[in-house]
């Protein structure tokens, strides 16, 4: 029996802290959410919007279209952005980039590329490369350091 109560306890504090999405409408973003992304971004279009709840902590994740490129928009409740994923042209990748990529899937081109970038104190920094190649009919995703070596997997 005590087996069972352990068990159950588990499952209800991971469902309890497991993130929550849901998607919302542009024009129901926190005013200090809508703020913070269009002075960040000006000239964009906000395209869409979706609100997780992690551990009582709630975050926005801001779709946006800046001119041709597309940017999600991390932010948090308070308007501060913390992150944000950048498209850019497979043209444009570093040659740094697209050998690492090449050296994992060497039959393969990449088609589409973004930036991951970090906020903090204000600062952005470039964290890593996601590019999607095609490997026997599946996307698959490689995440690439700026200085061109595979990023190591996340441990969960």
């Amino acid at each position: 029996m005590r087996a069972i109560l352990c068990a159950a306890a588990i499952l209800i504090g991971f469902s309890a802290a497991r993130a929550e999405e849901e998607k919302i409408p542009v024009d129901k973003l926190p005013k200090a959410v809508a703020e913070s992304v269009k002075k960040r971004f000006p000239k964009a279009e906000l395209t869409g919007a979706s609100k997780e709840t992690v551990e009582k902590k709630t975050a926005y994740e801001v779709m946006l279209k800046d001119g041709k490129i597309a940017v999600d928009v991390n932010v948090n409740e308070d308007g501060t952005i913390t992150g944000m994923e950048k498209e850019i042209t497979v043209a444009d990748l570093p040659k740094a980039i697209e050998d690492a990529v090449v050296a994992k899937y060497p039959k393969t081109k990449a088609k589409k590329a973004e930036e991951v970038i970090k906020v903090k104190g204000g600062k952005e920094v470039l964290e890593y490369y996601e590019v999607i190649v095609e490997v026997d009919g599946k996307d698959v995703e490689v995440e690439v350091l700026p200085d061109g070596k595979l990023k190591p997997m996340d441990k969960k």
